[in-house]
């Protein structure tokens, strides 16, 4: 329980990879019959949505719930006696209801949907996906298991745990053989850190389920159909013909899918490109399904199993969005969720957090990772993860011409923000007033100095991209490099107007075909920025919607709030320090005004003018507590000027420009988030959001 693998961040990022490749690989053809695709696509052996017209990396139920729910462990400071009502609740935080994460399906038709309302109108976890409240079709479909594969990358070599906490989460939202499914896989996921023989996986994960369930039994049948027959095509009509679709109920049941998991693995002679072939070709929930199989098998055999077919990784980039009410991490990669993950199964275990370069976002340190970083040319430059005797770990960019553009996304691009399927919320990661920071060195094989600068891509009138270019370095400066020589850069990231940032990179130029290692890149600080609206539509869409309607006709913050109460939310997880202010005019509100340190719909402080008199301070953790108030007079239409500053654990409100409120928080204090405007049903008004440093 006190150790980790010596390589478990590369472990855990290879089964990061292992899902998403398989969910990418089978999202375009997900509900097709095995028929079906061998008549139009064959045997999928490689990605295929380009001979579909969809795009590759996309958003998917699959992959947000997969590293969103798992956050339950360090919002709860890594309870080992976690719960399944932390974890509904850790649902209630970061799901926008008919918005983020899951199929919003409707009450009986979509599981996680159902077992969202009940948690909403206070039916806990475990009840709220149990049987006995939705019925047992509904509790058994496939929604544990394609959420649970993160258990078992948090508890390497250790199943019986996997498998417990698989259940608890698991609960949230089913109930029966869902449950037993779900366990199967967090337990191969965990035990895969230790063992590569299938059979003895299996064995293990079997074994935490009681024996006499379906899940076993199917898994026993399966288990000796392979070793009849080796030929997976005649398995999977086994499969089909005791255990297929028309033999259970519902919209996607997990007995069935569950029993094309086990079917690719046994037949996959332990290579993962088999195993998602096999997964894909069969057909039913094929993103699901392969989403599982690939991490598995990516926890299984590591990068070098992943490496070994195809190039799986190249199209994929490490890209990732999750669409959650923490908007600021929707933007992100494998690499920053592989450390995630695996920090929070170091914290499980009482060991120090491992923050690659010292926490730097873009670092490069697992073998072939780049992070999202991309050539605005492919023609003018090649990527290529690097690591030499005499260097760390980097990215190496090699001019093919005499200059190129090299970037990374932290705000959906164009050909992003028109993504079909599940909705896609976001905020910037990066914004005007922070600090960006790198470290870059030119080869010592350079035949001559190169020359470079940083830059950022901003949003226009247009919702087109334009470049602020030759940004003033705070230090150093963007001269030339000699061949081997280094230099750390930092620059402060200009006014945009409004416009969110869309990339940060660097202009490279020099001759000789030159190569450049980018070690790291990372940025910090408190923004300065003022949020308004300007023409075009990404001013808007950089807020993360929890409110009823956001409507921009007669002021450019138009909320509406139906029932309870809603956020509209920008900004990031890493904000500190910092202060939020807006004139707000509450028409008709129980409450309304701003919230700092935002962490999703559940979490955050806020300074509110309460209906009938007042203004308050009031803090939102597992419930609302009122930290302090103070009288004050106000009519609804009124406007009023609030801000509120946090510094530490000392929150100060001020109204009109007079401090009014202050509270100094040492209890389960939150430490960072984002900004909100906040009301509880009504309608509220603001022309503009301004954020700047603590003062």
């Amino acid at each position: 329980m006190t150790s980790v693998p010596s390589d478990y961040l590369e472990r855990v990022y290879a089964g990061v990879l292992g899902k998403i490749i398989g969910v990418y690989l089978g999202r375009p053809f997900e509900g097709w019959s095995h028929r079906d695709i061998l008549a139009k696509l064959g045997e999928v052996d490689y990605y295929v949505h380009d001979r579909l017209n969809v795009p590759l990396v996309v958003t998917d139920d699959d992959i947000s719930g997969t590293f969103t729910f798992l956050r339950a462990m360090p919002d709860y400071d890594y309870a080992r006696d976690l719960t399944p009502a932390q974890i509904g609740q850790t649902w209630l935080n970061y799901i926008i209801e008919n918005r983020t994460i899951l199929w919003w399906g409707g009450l009986g038709m979509s599981t996680e949907h159902s077992a969202f309302l009940r948690l909403k109108h206070g039916i806990q976890a475990p009840q709220s996906g149990s049987i006995a409240t939705n019925g047992q079709v509904v509790a058994e479909q496939i929604g544990a298991q394609i959420f649970i594969d993160g258990w078992g990358l948090i508890h390497p070599g250790d199943p019986e745990r996997a498998s417990d906490f698989a259940r608890r989460a698991g609960s949230v939202s089913h109930d029966g053989e869902a449950i037993y499914a779900a366990q199967v896989v967090a337990a191969l996921v965990a035990q895969a850190f230790v063992e590569s023989d299938i059979h003895a996986l299996l064995d293990t994960a079997v074994g935490l389920i009681p024996r006499d369930c379906l899940i076993a039994r199917m898994i026993s049948d399966i288990r000796e159909w392979h070793a009849q027959d080796p030929d997976w095509k005649h398995g999977f009509a086994k499969i089909e013909g005791l255990y297929g679709y028309d033999k259970y109920g519902g919209n996607c049941h997990t007995v069935p899918n569950h029993a094309i998991i086990i079917h690719a693995l046994l037949h996959s002679g332990g290579s993962f490109s088999r195993a998602l072939m096999i997964a894909n070709t069969c057909g039913w929930d094929t993103d699901c399904n392969s989403g599982n199989v690939g991490c598995i098998m990516g926890v299984r055999g590591g990068l070098d199993a992943i490496d070994r077919g195809p190039d799986w990784r190249g199209p994929v980039a490490d890209k990732i969005y999750l669409p959650t009410a923490d908007g600021g991490r929707c933007v992100t990669d494998a690499v920053q969720e592989a450390v995630h993950v695996a920090n929070i199964g170091r914290a499980f275990r009482g060991l120090e957090q491992d923050l690659p370069k010292n926490g730097a976002r873009f670092h490069f340190s697992v073998p072939g990772s780049v992070q999202g970083f991309r050539c605005e040319n492919p023609e003018s430059a090649s990527l290529l993860n690097l690591c030499e005797d005499d260097i760390p770990r980097c990215l190496a960019i090699r001019l093919k011409n005499l200059a190129c553009r090299v970037s990374t996304e932290t705000f959906p691009l164009p050909e992003s923000r028109k993504m079909p399927g599940y909705q896609l919320m976001a905020s910037p990661t990066l914004y005007s007033g922070q600090t960006v920071r790198l470290q870059v060195r030119a080869a010592v094989s350079n035949p001559h100095p190169i020359i470079f600068a940083p830059f950022v891509s901003v949003y226009d009138e247009n919702d087109e991209l334009r470049r602020i270019e030759g940004l003033r370095p705070t230090s150093g400066s963007p001269t030339g490099l000699a061949p081997g020589e280094s230099l750390t850069l930092s620059w402060e990231v200009p006014s945009t107007d409004g416009y969110p940032v869309a990339e940060v990179g660097l202009e490279i130029a020099g001759m000789g075909e030159p190569v450049v290692h980018l070690d790291w890149l990372t940025w910090d600080g408190a923004p300065d920025v003022t949020f308004k609206q300007v023409h075009g539509k990404t001013w808007k869409e950089q807020w993360v919607c929890g409110v009823s309607e956001h409507a921009t006709w007669g002021e450019p913050f138009r909320l509406v709030q139906n029932e309870g109460t809603g956020l509209l939310m920008t900004g990031c997880r890493e904000w500190t320090d910092y202060r939020v202010e807006a004139s707000v005019t509450p028409h008709l509100v129980v409450t309304g005004g701003i919230a700092a340190r935002v962490q999703g719909m559940k979490r955050y402080y806020a300074l509110v003018l309460k209906r009938g008199g007042g203004v308050r301070l009031v803090k939102a953790l597992d419930g609302e507590l009122v930290l302090t108030e103070a009288p004050f007079s106000w009519e609804l239409g009124e406007t009023h000027h609030l801000a509120l500053q946090v510094e530490g654990n000392h929150l100060a409100g001020f109204l009109n420009g007079e401090k009014v409120l202050e509270y100094q928080d040492d209890l389960r204090p939150l430490t960072a988030g984002g900004v909100a405007l906040i009301l509880t049903e009504g309608r509220m008004a603001t022309q503009e959001v301004k954020v700047s440093p603590a003062f």
